[in-house]
């Protein structure tokens, strides 16, 4: 599995997310809109978006699952 590239803790940005779940950015964006996907926080900024690796690792494992 590739979560191995992923941290063990704390938040990743698009890029990171991409390089483990193979998609395009906007199939990415289009299935946060239909909740395919977590939605990421702001708490960084309003222009920066960031996912919670245990959201990550969780949607790989469903997928997996």
């Amino acid at each position: 599995m590739k979560t191995q590239s992923l941290p063990e803790t704390g938040f990743v940005r698009l890029p990171a997310v991409l390089s483990v779940i193979p998609v395009s950015k906007s199939t990415w964006w289009n299935g946060i809109k239909e909740g395919r996907y977590p939605k990421p926080t702001k708490k960084f900024g309003p222009r920066i978006a960031a996912w919670d690796v245990k959201d990550i690792r969780a949607l790989l494992e469903k997928e997996a699952g």
